[in-house]
């Protein structure tokens, strides 16, 4: 568990980076991290209304129900605020009206309630999903290859120890997910894209188009895949005329489906490569594109096939997108001075080095 003495054994872990708004108690048990409350309220029908995330809508939203979240995940942990040892909260990155809120409101409760508060990053809590398990067996051990796949961040990072990691790299423009959604979009499909991509993918063809595979051959661990984005709307421009006629249900299948898998190939290309030349056999993927299944089921093959002794960590579906439970869970293994009073969002906080 790689836990000595807690400073704190409770945590209420509050996350509101994007557009849900979420709130969950962890607790270390019998030196297991325990999930005592797990609450998420989405704005995401609202959101796919207008084909995407509208920044201010987002955060009127959470406004309206974070006082709710919390008192609800308090409830479902039948526990009070007095029983609570820590306060961890999102400190970014993220949408900074969203971060306010979360911020704000973790502020508020740890000034009355005389609670540490913590801040923690969004992109690196991800990956405590991993450490969430009912045995030691079932952790991960470092040194750990980390790679984040979300519709923000696409990452790479070895994991040295807790809060101590090497940044390896990353997209240079848009994310995994991000091209995921902007591909969706394209096919006309409803927000957020990647699930529906994922599901009319099952029917197609993935080799019915030959799409890009951007910087899968470069030197460095870094991606793209804006590039991809704009052959598939070039591709599309010219399957339908320019327009002039729509695709068809199964052009739009073959078409998911040979995203999709240009995008895996991508970032399971990366990884194997960069598991090689660290000598890493312990691997674990994180992040809301983690719950895609044909990603796990290609990843898992190709670790099998390409390093036998490796072995791949996958975080449970309902802990790969945004949520309280990672932010908590990564507030235990790192523990840190509280500074309440000081604590502001940053929504450009990154993966820095830290050796």
């Amino acid at each position: 568990m790689n836990i000595v003495n807690p400073k704190y054994n409770t945590i209420l872990g509050i996350e509101t980076s994007c557009d849900e708004t979420a709130a969950a108690i962890v607790q270390l048990t019998n030196n297991r991290v325990k999930i005592l409350s797990n609450i998420i309220s989405s704005s995401i029908e609202l959101q796919s209304k207008f084909g995407g995330i509208i920044p201010e809508q987002a955060a009127r939203e959470q406004i309206k129900v974070i006082i709710p979240v919390i008192n609800e995940s308090l409830e479902q942990a039948q526990i009070k605020m007095v029983d609570i040892d820590a306060i961890a909260v999102t400190q970014g990155p993220g949408l900074i009206g969203s971060l306010l809120v979360g911020v704000e409101t973790a502020k508020t409760l740890a000034s009355i309630y005389k609670k540490p508060l913590l801040g923690v990053n969004h992109l690196t809590a991800h990956f405590y999903a991993n450490w969430i398990s009912d045995t030691s067996d079932n952790e991960p051990k470092f040194p750990i290859l980390g790679v984040l796949v979300s519709g923000g961040h696409t990452d790479l990072i070895i994991l040295k120890g807790h809060n101590k990691y090497k940044y390896l790299g990353g997209t240079r423009d848009d994310a995994a997910g991000e091209c995921f959604d902007k591909s969706a979009r394209l096919l006309g499909l409803p927000y957020p894209g990647g699930p529906q991509i994922s599901k009319l993918a099952f029917k197609g063809n993935p080799k019915s188009y030959i799409l890009p595979r951007p910087m899968i051959e470069s030197d460095d661990f870094d991606m793209s895949f804006s590039g991809l984005k704009t052959a598939v709307v070039n591709l599309i421009i010219k399957i339908t005329d320019n327009k002039n006629k729509d695709l068809t249900v199964i052009q739009k299948t073959d078409l998911a489906a040979s995203i999709k898998e240009a995008i895996i190939d991508i970032i399971v290309n990366k990884t194997i490569k960069a598991a090689k030349m660290y000598h890493i056999e312990q691997i674990m993927i994180a992040g809301g594109v983690a719950a895609n299944p044909r990603l796990r089921e290609v990843l898992t093959t190709m670790l099998s096939n390409e390093i036998p002794k490796s072995k791949l960590f996958i975080p449970p579906f309902n802990l790969c997108t945004d949520n309280g439970v990672v932010i908590a869970t990564s507030a235990l293994f790192n523990p840190q001075e509280p500074n309440p009073l000081n604590l502001q969002a940053n929504p450009s906080l990154s993966i820095s080095p830290i050796d």
